[in-house]
């Protein structure tokens, strides 16, 4: 397999501050690529920066907007010449409980965190791949489509396989391919942003609790991954070496496919 899988290509890589995001963009880079590291978190530039040797950048935005998505990728253009690739990995749950517990505010903010900045960055990566000849977009979805104590969540990764899917179906006459994993639980570093700023009541870590034992009992291997084990999937179906994937929803979850 190459090791420069990425040499000559531009990828922008959203949730590059944390968890598979970060592994992402940092394996890019090693690969070749320059790779643009977008996050809402103001250190961003400083994982950016791990990357020694590599030609990247870190850009601030928060792509629960229009503006941020837009914003993103206009700098990846104006600091690399063009967008190759877009590797969408922001979302994640907020809160988990029962669906009955959850408030409407609530609900609404899981759409927020876990749809939007993928069909935000979707569309404002597209005219950039369009003026390109075509290009890639890699969606990180999730097993949890089906799961105890998250639907709001499951139901924004619903559409994120719906995006996927459908633009790949659209775009593919641009020669542009569109592909999704859904990671099952994943095993990460503790968060420097946590992903309820408002923290877990003694009753939410019951309920997380009970997600985390289905999780693991819905698994072959009654595990959960790694963050090597999803960043490496996601760089294959990225590359050129998935040239002929598309419209592909790939779970990664030891067997449970959500």
């Amino acid at each position: 397999m190459s090791t420069q899988r990425f040499a000559g290509k531009v990828m922008v890589v959203t949730g590059a501050a944390q968890g598979i995001g970060r592994a992402v963009a940092l394996r890019a880079a090693a690969e070749g690529g320059k790779v643009l590291f977008v996050d809402r978190a103001d250190f961003v530039s400083e994982i950016a920066a791990e990357a020694s040797g590599a030609d990247t950048a870190g850009f601030v935005a928060d792509l629960e907007t229009y503006d941020g998505a837009a914003s993103a990728m206009a700098f990846a253009v104006r600091k690399f010449g063009g967008i190759d690739i877009l590797v969408n990995g922001v979302g994640g749950a907020i809160r988990m409980r029962p669906f009955a517990e959850f408030e409407p505010a609530q609900i609404d903010a899981e759409i927020r965190r876990s749809l939007m900045p993928t069909l935000y960055a979707c569309h404002a990566v597209l005219p950039h791949l369009l003026a390109r000849g075509g290009g890639t977009i890699v969606n990180v979805s999730s097993n949890a489509t089906r799961g105890i104590r998250r639907v709001p969540y499951s139901a924004a990764k619903g559409g994120v396989n719906a995006i996927t899917q459908s633009l790949a179906m659209e775009y593919a006459a641009h020669n542009i391919r569109v592909v999704a994993t859904a990671p099952g639980g994943t095993d990460a570093p503790p968060r420097r942003v946590p992903r309820n700023t408002a923290g877990d009541s003694e009753q939410e870590r019951i309920w997380m609790s009970e997600a985390v034992k289905q999780v693991i009992e819905s698994t072959f291997f009654k595990r959960y991954g790694s963050i090597e084990e999803q960043a490496a999937p996601i760089l294959f179906l990225a590359s050129d070496e998935a040239g002929y994937i598309t419209g592909t929803v790939l779970p990664v979850a030891g067997g449970d496919n959500g």
